[in-house]
């Protein structure tokens, strides 16, 4: 069973981009694995609340430009 977990900073995505995310990235993987593995595919994406992930050894915060509107 193909599993994807992707990470992205909070209020980054609205839920149609995350459903765009979602199809698109289960359509690559059938097309690597056939059309057997559809059903089995798990895209998982997960929010991090902003402060809850480190870049460059300060806590990050996605800037207000890149939040989803």
């Amino acid at each position: 069973m193909p599993f994807v977990n992707i990470k992205t900073p909070e209020a980054a995505l609205t839920s149609d981009q995350k459903a765009e995310i979602g199809h698109r990235v289960t359509e690559m993987l059938v097309e690597y694995f056939s059309e057997a593995a559809r059903p089995h595919t798990m895209v998982l994406i997960e929010e991090v609340l902003d402060g809850g992930y480190y870049r460059g050894d300060e806590p990050f915060s996605i800037p207000q430009a890149y939040r989803a509107r």
